[in-house]
Order: structure tokens, then C-alpha cells, then sequence
């Protein structure tokens, strides 16, 4: 009688080792959308603030070392005396409503966001540009690139600042404080003429 065991071990390994290389395309894979803008992203929110606080939150440190977030969805993030969980999220318009995200109002309150944007090559002379509802900073590989400091509506490609995307993984942070009413963000990649970089691939996980 011929022994199979071999021929099916190898068999599990197989389909163990697609199982996991498809998990990790699926929950790594997409792209910006057709005008450039990021729409899948990793969400940390809602932390309250103390009421009218934002222009001076903005630039308060509520995680050590913001700018270098590396999370992943399911990560717990401690900010003060509170935890919460870092959950993806995909924007059903160029901007991501944090109110639909949350599946309430939050208003006087902060949310981080992170996206990592996958470049084929070096890219200089990109223009990186944002809207947000209301305050916002942004970083870029670890590096501070854009501040607004003010209360504002949503619009696109509110603030602009040039930024080099570097071959391989480039990890954003986005850190979005909402006064009152409406509570949003946008971000996108320009070219060198002002076009949106499409087909940037875009990862939830590091």
C-alpha cells in the first residue's frame, strides 16, 4: 500500500502558504481612485478635546512621537488615560467622513490617520495636497510637511506643499481635529503640472 502523507503535507503547506499570501494582498492591495485621492485608511478616533481647543491641540503631542506611527488595523493605541483601537476605513467620497467612519458625531475632538503609499521609483517634485474639517498636520515618513491652524469646510487641495515620494513604502500620517459640525479629510498626490498621480498603490499595513 503506497504511504500518501508526504505528497499530502506538502499539499497543506501549499494551500497554507496561498492562504497566507492572499490574506496578505487583500488586506494590503488598492489604489488611489481616479482623481489620486487616498481613500483607504487606518483610523484612530475619537479623542475629546476641551471645548474651541483646536488651533492649540494641533500642535500638542497626544502620542509620543506622533509622526512615526506605524500601526496596523487591530493595533491598541493608548493616548492619556484612554485606548482605542486602530480600525481601516475606505471614504465613500474623495474625502473620508470621520462622522459616517465613527457612526456618530464627535464634535471637539481628534483623529489620527495613516496610509501607506507604495511608489514604483523615486518620485520628486510631487506636490502632496489636503482639505480638512478643521485642523490638520500631516507627515510624511516621519517628517512634518503641512500644518492649518484654523477652523474651515472641507474642500480639496486646501493646503499644497512639495514632497518626494520614495521608492517603496511611504507611511502618512494625517492627524484631523474637528471644532464643530462637519469632520473630514482629503489627501492626494499632484505631479509637477498639477495632474493627480493615479495608480499610486495604497497598504494598511506597514
Amino acid at each position: 500500500m503506497s504511504i500518501t502523507l508526504p505528497r499530502l503535507g506538502a499539499l497543506v503547506v501549499t494551500l497554507s502558504l496561498m492562504a497566507s499570501l492572499g490574506g496578505a494582498l487583500h488586506a494590503a492591495d488598492s489604489k488611489v481612485d481616479g482623481e489620486g485621492f487616498v481613500r483607504d485608511w487606518l483610523v484612530l478616533a475619537p479623542f475629546a478635546l476641551p471645548e474651541d481647543s483646536g488651533a492649540d491641540a494641533i500642535d500638542m503631542s497626544q502620542i509620543t512621537k506622533e509622526g512615526d506611527l506605524k500601526p496596523k488595523a487591530g493595533d491598541v493605541q493608548k493616548i492619556g488615560d484612554k485606548e482605542a483601537t486602530w480600525k481601516a476605513a475606505t471614504a465613500t467620497a474623495y474625502n473620508l467622513d470621520l462622522h459616517e467612519v465613527l457612526g456618530a458625531r464627535n464634535e471637539d475632538a481628534l483623529a489620527y490617520l495613516v496610509t501607506y503609499v507604495v511608489a514604483d521609483k523615486d518620485m520628486p517634485g510631487l506636490t502632496l495636497a489636503i482639505g480638512s474639517n478643521d485642523q490638520a498636520k500631516v507627515w510624511l515618513n516621519g517628517k512634518e510637511v503641512l500644518k492649518f491652524a484654523e477652523t474651515r469646510g472641507i474642500e480639496q487641495d486646501s493646503d499644497k506643499v512639495g514632497v518626494t515620494l520614495a521608492s517603496g513604502v511611504n507611511v502618512v500620517v494625517f492627524k484631523v481635529i474637528n471644532q464643530k459640525n462637519d469632520w473630514a479629510a482629503a489627501l492626494r498626490f499632484l505631479d509637477k503640472d498639477g495632474k493627480a498621480v493615479t495608480g499610486l498603490v495604497v497598504k494598511t499595513a506597514p
